[in-house]
């Protein structure tokens, strides 16, 4: 069997670091996607184990070099991820690094983390629990010297029409004119049995499952990554999250809970950007917020942003 020829590396040929002799020109990302990358993730004061998918770029500044060193940004990322968690200073830390891998080509940098984020969930009333799972995306670039991050979060939650609501109310006081009439004195047993009946509640409001999608910008200030705690804001003024283990008891508390909170998509929207509004610790934030109607073959959208200057635009 032959032996493999030893070749050194140093004579080994380089491409990229060749100058093209024409076609010359820059490109503003040049980079990897798709990477995949389990690591762990410092959510406020807790730890937590993911797996990742990665995207990691460069711009091509020197317009006569051939290409960028894939490998580094590998190489980087992988060390990153094996040393230390993800948080938001040690994105700021391995921004520095990607972009002083590549200190003769390029003068920008660009990492994205997205991964599902599991949050252990305790039933509405009953003593079960359950996982919830939120989509994330913690995205860091490095542009002109000047180090941004974000934090990206969907939630799921149910709304229910008022306009639906009330048409359901007006069409069950028909149905109580009809079936009492103006028999003067009711008695207050057969109220309440007829409200227990089927036939009775002749309408009910329409609900579905709705999605806020959350980006902030993060404060320089901010060390840690606020997943769980942004997650948990959102929710809480919206009153309605879609539910793991359910009994019961949890669907009957989850229907009152929709009862009392009746939403058309601005009131979703209003109700979450007075809460962000409030948070010193984000520079910006941008929503979006989709009521995937069971009315209607179409979804009703508000989109909203803080509004600061040289802020995120509310582009849908």
């Amino acid at each position: 069997m032959n032996k493999p020829v030893s070749i050194s590396i140093s004579s080994m040929p380089d491409i990229a670091n060749r100058e093209l002799p024409e076609e010359k020109g820059t490109l503003d990302w040049v980079g990897m996607s798709d990477v995949h990358q389990p690591l762990k993730v410092k959510d406020g004061n807790e730890m937590k184990e993911v797996q990742a998918k990665v995207q990691v770029y460069v711009n091509l500044a020197d317009p006569n070099a051939k290409g960028i060193h894939m490998s580094r940004l590998y190489l980087l990322l992988d060390e990153h991820s094996n040393t230390r968690p993800l948080t938001a200073s040690g994105l700021r830390m391995l921004l520095g690094s990607v972009l002083e891998s590549h200190h003769d080509l390029s003068t920008n940098a660009f990492v994205e983390f997205s991964f599902d984020h599991f949050v252990r969930r305790k039933a509405l009333l009953s003593e079960n629990s359950g996982w919830s799972s939120y989509p994330v995306s913690v995205k860091g670039t490095l542009i002109n010297g000047e180090i941004a991050l974000e934090l990206s979060i969907e939630v799921q939650y149910s709304s229910t029409c008022p306009c639906s609501a009330a048409l359901a109310r007006q069409l069950i006081q028909s149905q109580f004119q009809k079936d009492f009439g103006p028999s003067g004195q009711i008695d207050k047993e057969d109220v309440q049995a007829w409200l227990g009946l089927e036939e009775s509640i002749v309408a009910t409001p329409h609900s579905q499952r709705s999605t806020a999608k959350v980006m902030v910008s993060l404060g320089e200030e901010v060390g840690d990554l606020p997943i769980t705690d942004l997650i948990n804001r959102v929710e809480d003024v919206l009153k309605t999250p879609v539910q793991s283990a359910v009994k019961r008891e949890d669907e009957q508390e989850f229907a009152r809970l929709n009862g009392e909170n009746l939403m058309f998509v601005e009131d979703a929207g209003r109700r979450i950007k007075n809460s962000l509004d409030k948070q010193s610790r984000f520079d910006d934030f941008w929503v979006r917020i989709e009521h995937h109607e069971s009315l209607h073959a179409h979804d009703a959208v508000g989109v909203f942003t803080k509004g600061v200057e040289n802020g995120y635009l509310p582009i849908p």
